[in-house]
């Protein structure tokens, strides 16, 4: 997110790490010979662990050629808003006296053939900055309250061998009531991370539960 982009060849390298194979990226032109195609090289740097890429409108350029390589490689799950769509290639050429021209010579495509000029690449699954905020509620009643209600079936301890806890009546230090404010202070409020955190521990234990049901 907020990445405006950088050189090609970055981009196509850092795709690289996460592919095994197949088209990064290509670059046409009006002339249907001028196509330049980049292609991934044997090997993944997290060895097939998913990922999660979140893109918004600050995202373009080499950001987005990134994006676009990993959603249609199946590689990666985009989550967040449609990125810029800043899918020009520019070339620089050179004049005399020590002057130069830059032109907007070709488009970026997508390994779907998908152009980014003006389109962005759009998240597989749409979340927009949001602002988290608890809802006060009166604590329902469950099972455990219910009057005669069956226990858990657990074994208690015995009150012989539980050790009771003494009580104190020691008043925390003043930085030590600080330092827990500061923490509540610090928790993510950064949405969009929070729902892409949440997605890779979905696919984390599914994943554990299907190869659990294999074995």
């Amino acid at each position: 997110r907020n990445n405006p982009g950088g050189l090609l060849d970055q981009a196509i390298a850092v795709s690289d790490t996460f592919l095994d194979k197949g088209e990064i990226v290509s670059t046409r032109s009006r002339d249907p010979n001028d196509t330049q195609r980049f292609n991934a090289t044997k090997g993944d740097l997290t060895e097939g662990k998913p990922v999660v890429v979140l893109i918004n409108g600050g995202s373009a350029s080499a950001s987005e050629i990134v994006a676009g390589a990993l959603q249609d490689h199946r590689r990666a799950v985009l989550m967040g808003t449609r990125s810029f769509g800043k899918g020009s290639v520019q070339t620089i050429v050179p004049l005399q006296g020590h002057r130069a021209m830059r032109l907007t010579t070709a488009r970026y495509y997508t390994p779907s053939g998908d152009s980014i000029q003006a389109k962005g690449i759009h998240p597989d699954i749409e979340v927009k900055p949001s602002r988290i905020e608890e809802i006060d509620s009166r604590p329902g009643r469950r099972e455990e309250n219910l009057r005669g209600a069956l226990d858990n079936g657990e074994h208690e301890k015995d009150a012989k061998d539980t050790v009771p806890q003494a009580k104190s009546d020691a008043k925390p230090e003043a930085g030590e009531t600080a330092e827990k404010e500061g923490e509540k202070k610090a928790e993510p409020v950064d949405y969009q991370l929070l729902r892409a955190i949440d997605l890779l521990r979905g696919v984390a234990l599914f994943s554990g539960a299907l190869t659990s049901s294999t074995n």
